[in-house]
């Protein structure tokens, strides 16, 4: 498609400057995001999580995932299914290939609209799920069919020709019908990863469990019988961030559900594992710029 190629041209062209990652990912006004990216240089991601789901395909690239307590070898042609409860990260080799891919955000509520009650649109996407995995692994044919559709749905969103405000949230339907037909036919088994990064897996489910209980390197260490130090090294190396780093986002991200849920900062703070409401305002300020207080009333309007 020549309105494809020219925006795939124009990407394409700024993937030769170096892309910061911005941490705080934001939907603005919209029921749903889709992006195309290709850099060829990427700096590095940081451990995030959203309010939104997130669709993936990969087009090229040298690439992992590590989805909470699970690690994924990407190839191209996988979709990954990333949920709002779901701490993620990529990791690149992007000196290796170019790191091509589209990237689908959707807000729970277009989800919730599109869907009727025969068909729950939200069951592939929901971590709850007997079988659930986040990956999908596809054969050529659906690879090819779910491409069709990102393409068709990134052309139509920057169109303005007639139907053009239609036709979008019918690409979208087929999509996430696609998506939850081929999530129900498949379930992939976690990578066979090395006895470290299988213990960093079990420290990182304990604490998906456990993030309201006192937890520390020392805990950790103990009740998975390793040394602190191995512990710590193993879990920078996989993950790309700290036990203690990690268990503040995972308690920043459980209260950040509950505020948007209309619970009071007040109530929660001891509910998500912090000893009192000072360090917790102090954590929630400086991961997401704005006090627990604010950010209640935002999502109220």
């Amino acid at each position: 498609m020549i309105g494809m190629q020219f925006f795939k041209d124009k990407v394409m062209a700024m993937a030769l400057q170096p892309q910061n990652f911005k941490i705080n990912q934001q939907m603005i006004g919209r029921d749903f995001e889709l992006q195309y990216k290709r850099d060829s240089y990427l700096k590095d991601v940081e451990l995030h999580h959203h309010d939104f789901y997130e669709i993936y395909y990969l087009i090229s690239g040298d690439v992992t995932y590590t989805i909470e307590s699970r690690l994924y070898k990407v190839l191209p042609g996988d979709v990954l299914l990333i949920s709002p409860k779901e701490l993620h990260q990529v990791h690149i080799q992007a000196e290796r290939s170019v790191y091509e891919r589209y990237v689908l955000w959707l807000r729970p509520e277009i989800i919730q609209a599109l869907s009727s009650e025969k068909s729950n649109l939200f069951h592939a996407l929901d971590p709850g799920r007997p079988g659930y995995g986040n990956q999908l692994r596809l054969s050529a044919g659906d690879r090819a069919r779910v491409l069709s559709l990102l393409e068709q749905l990134y052309q139509e969103d920057q169109a303005e020709a007639f139907g053009s405000d239609l036709l979008p949230m019918s690409l979208l339907t087929q999509l996430l019908i696609t998506v939850n037909r081929l999530a129900l036919g498949q379930e992939l088994p976690l990578e066979d990863l090395p006895r470290s990064s299988k213990t960093v897996a079990q420290v990182i489910e304990y604490i998906r469990l456990n993030y309201a209980e006192e937890l520390s390197l020392d805990l950790l260490a103990e009740k998975f019988y390793v040394s602190k130090y191995h512990l710590s090294h193993e879990f920078q190396r996989q993950v790309g961030t700290g036990v203690y780093r990690y268990i503040q986002k995972k308690r920043l991200q459980i209260a950040r559900h509950l505020l948007s849920q209309g619970k009071k900062p007040g109530e929660i703070y001891s509910q998500c594992g912090f000893s009192d409401y000072a360090g917790f305002y102090r954590a929630f300020r400086a991961e997401y710029g704005t006090s627990p207080k604010e950010f209640a009333v935002s999502v109220k309007k």
